[in-house]
């Protein structure tokens, strides 16, 4: 009876080992929920597959939604605007974890039929953006706008990329700000209808980032395992939908150089 006994505590005990830690994952909702979630579960089932751990995808409806998230500490792990993990810096205090090697520039689209030849012709004029506070499609490029053409834009709120380029693209405004990442992401007949009149300089791309309760043993597991998928073909096929590209190691030392480009001057709480 006893031997028994003691063997269903080991297989209770070897059960309970077995089970695996549950983390939530948000994502800054850059494209519409059914695209992100299309994009970003198939990464997470893949990430459950390497570590042996579970991942919940939260998802928000709208970049103000998840910034509260972010500012509460909501999420275990994030991909998230990297100027929203600086602010944070202090506060929640974020760990990125690893990054796409190709910086992020913002870019100016109108429609490729536009009369506007400089940005400095929007002086006054609305401008798409997925979110006051994204950092290429509005804050870099508002700050570009300003500083180097003294155009004022007023920024219309239209909640994703790619609602920024539909926008464009059937004259509800005379130009919008986005990525060049997102708009590679979009369909033909929206790319070919579009035409760049600005690019902003480079900054380092957006993290996955983990909240500093997550264990560092499990923060380095989750970046090797994504370093790793980074590595082999159907891997970099996941990432790219993302899209990272080239996932390499990221700290917060990479973005602290923003704190210092007066970014805070176009923030909207």
């Amino acid at each position: 009876m006893l031997a028994r006994i003691a063997l269903a505590l080991c297989l209770s005990v070897a059960t309970l080992a077995a089970v695996a830690d549950s983390y939530t994952f948000g994502v800054v909702p850059q494209f519409e929920q059914r695209k992100l979630f299309a994009i970003w579960q198939p990464v997470l089932d893949e990430l459950s597959r390497r570590t042996g751990h579970e991942f919940h995808f939260s998802a928000t409806l709208s970049v103000p939604e998840f910034e509260r998230g972010l500012a509460a500490g909501s999420f275990d792990f994030v991909y998230a605007n990297p100027y929203q993990i600086l602010r944070e810096s202090s506060r929640q205090g974020y760990v990125p974890l690893v990054r796409d090697r190709e910086p992020l520039r913002g870019i100016l689209v109108v429609r490729k039929d536009s009369p506007l030849t400089s940005p400095a012709e929007l002086d006054g004029k609305a401008l798409a953006v997925p979110s006051p506070n994204a950092l290429g499609a509005s804050l870099l490029l508002r700050l570009e706008l300003e500083q180097l053409f003294r155009a004022r834009v007023q920024p219309h709120d239209v909640k994703t990329h790619t609602s920024v380029y539909l926008h464009v693209v059937n004259g509800l405004v005379p130009a919008g700000g986005g990525v060049e990442k997102t708009l590679r992401e979009q369909a033909p007949t929206i790319r070919n209808a579009l035409r760049i009149l600005h690019v902003t300089h480079g900054v380092p791309s957006h993290p996955v980032a983990a909240h500093p309760r997550v264990p560092e043993a499990v923060r380095l597991q989750i970046q090797k395992a994504f370093l790793d998928m980074a590595a082999s073909k159907a891997g970099r096929a996941l990432l790219g939908d993302i899209p990272i590209a080239d996932a390499v190691p990221a700290s917060i030392a990479d973005y602290r150089p923003m704190a210092a480009l007066g970014l805070g001057k176009y923030w909207m709480d």
